[in-house]
């Protein structure tokens, strides 16, 4: 994540968080059009347009929410009342029911909305110590944030980008390959396995990664950006 990027993400939770709804969602549309891995940013933006009263914007936000984070129970949560707003009552006892059932715990553990709050909260460190330069100390806080919820790939991806800044290309590799793996339609992740895959030299696989993402999202600017970059690159003699 760039500095701009997340300068535009710090402002929009700040206002988001005062409940200045206005404010915050014109920093937050702007991260999600420079970086589309934030789950929480959907969420944020889908209580934002759910207070206005955009209902099918808020249902658009949440969904996208939970493709990056199938767990995120607060995202589910918050679909579920806007289904239920839209009169879709079948959709919203679906979507309430999947949520408790993923947020049950045994007795003693810690709940999933809990643990996806903290291990948020170990990720945001992470961002202030990759932002330093302080690649070890970011890698710790992605992997705590991890331990707790594995699932969430867009912590992942910051695993690996952090990864990635340090030198260690290959263990880079491994967490951008787990995190398509595991959730195949977060194209960020995608965009990043291409970089890293071109960073090892494997040209062939890392546009077949770009191209993908145009083949599900055309138009996306970061996957033409890095197409252009490598066929105009000039080719070794």
């Amino acid at each position: 994540m760039d500095e701009f990027v997340r300068e535009l993400l710090t402002l929009g939770r700040s206002y988001f968080q005062r409940k200045q709804y206005q404010r915050a969602e014109k920093y937050l549309s702007q991260v999600v059009e420079h970086n589309q891995s934030f789950a929480d940013v959907y969420n944020m933006l889908g209580v934002i347009y759910h207070d206005a009263g955009q209902y099918a914007r808020a249902q658009r936000a949440f969904e996208a929410a939970l493709k990056i984070n199938p767990a995120y129970t607060e995202a589910a949560l918050n679909l579920a009342i806007i289904y239920n707003d839209m009169g879709l009552y079948q959709e919203a006892r679906e979507v309430y029911q999947a949520a408790l059932q993923r947020s049950q715990t045994a007795p003693g553990e810690l709940d999933r909305f809990v643990k996806g709050k903290i291990a948020n909260m170990y990720a945001d460190i992470g961002d202030v110590y990759l932002s330093s330069g302080r690649f070890e100390e970011a890698i710790g806080e992605f992997q705590r944030a991890l331990t707790l919820c594995p699932g969430f790939v867009d912590i992942r991806a910051k695993l690996g980008a952090a990864f990635r800044d340090k030198g260690d290309k290959d263990a880079a590799l491994s967490e951008f390959q787990r995190a398509v793996s595991e959730a195949p339609h977060f194209l960020p992740g995608k965009i990043q396995l291409g970089v890293s895959l071109y960073s090892l030299g494997r040209i062939p696989d890392d546009v077949d990664q770009w191209e993908e993402v145009l083949s599900r999202n055309p138009g996306n600017k970061t996957a033409e950006m890095y197409l252009s970059l490598v066929r105009d690159a000039p080719k070794k003699p």
